[in-house]
């Protein structure tokens, strides 16, 4: 471990919080956003991709991957223990979240809950739809947090196994490589841990929660998977800009080839 003056080793341990925090955010937001799916290119794309098809992907890929990314960042300054106490953090977060939810869909909802700005007219048409009133309200909030009952238990099952899995690889690049090629400890890790992500939480949501085939849930997880990798190497050049920011700020050499984390 560097040495680090107090002023420095409080603004290292502040800084880690923040990190684990906005780490354990990100989870709980992609747990709650991912029950969409929606399209890529929903007007048609470049013929190259899909062959201008519009590509079905869950919205959870527009916040997972940076969760990766925080977990690197760690990994690279703080060490793998740090890392892997952010990932039972964020494992914490999850559970507390789901018991938070199903609390809030058991409520009993009150008469006086249903859509603003409408007059009774239109709140009678769209009650007959089932699209208003209390109960069509209290439907609408159950699909909404109840389906990601399902979501979260396979979310869970597959950040544990990928995010551990993650940090693990990382530091097995690490010493495979001497220290050397920051871009192959990071996209090495990234790329294999989304894989088994991506295979275990779509296969069990799309399948078991959407009751999808699996031929349509094989491409879903394909192009999912695909957007992901694209991520990861656009994650490359920040995750050298984030260590290299970091070490600045804490006053610690810019090594190259680093033997371990100058803070683990």
């Amino acid at each position: 471990m560097t040495a680090l003056n107090p002023e420095k080793r409080r603004r290292a341990e502040s800084t880690y919080t923040v990190l684990a925090g906005s780490f354990a955010v990100i989870l709980v937001l992609t747990n709650i956003i991912g029950t969409k799916l929606f399209y890529l290119f929903p007007d048609g794309g470049p013929a190259w991709f899909n062959g201008g098809e519009p590509v079905t992907l869950t919205a959870g890929i527009i916040t997972y991957p940076l969760t990766f990314w925080l977990t690197d960042v760690v990994s690279e300054i703080w060490g793998k223990r740090k890392a892997n106490l952010m990932v039972w953090l964020g494992f914490g977060t999850s559970f507390l979240m789901l018991g938070v939810l199903q609390l809030a869909v058991s409520l009993p909802a009150s008469e006086v809950w249903s859509i603003p700005g409408i007059s009774p007219i239109d709140a009678g048409l769209l009650e007959r739809e089932g699209i208003a009133g209390r109960d069509a309200m209290q439907a609408a909030y159950a699909s909404t947090f109840q389906n990601p009952r399902l979501l979260l238990l396979a979310s869970m099952l597959a950040y544990l196994v990928a995010q551990l899995f993650d940090v693990r690889l990382y530091h097995f690049w690490w010493k495979v490589t001497g220290g050397r090629h920051l871009w192959l400890r990071n996209n090495g890790s990234t790329i294999i841990s989304q894989l088994v992500d991506t295979i275990i939480v779509n296969g069990i949501y799309l399948r078991w929660g959407l009751n999808l085939d699996w031929a349509v849930i094989g491409e879903i997880i394909f192009w999912v998977y695909v957007c992901k990798i694209a991520l990861a190497f656009v994650d490359t050049p920040l995750i050298y800009l984030g260590c290299s920011r970091f070490r600045a700020f804490f006053g610690l050499p810019q090594d190259a080839a680093p033997e371990s984390a100058p803070l683990a």
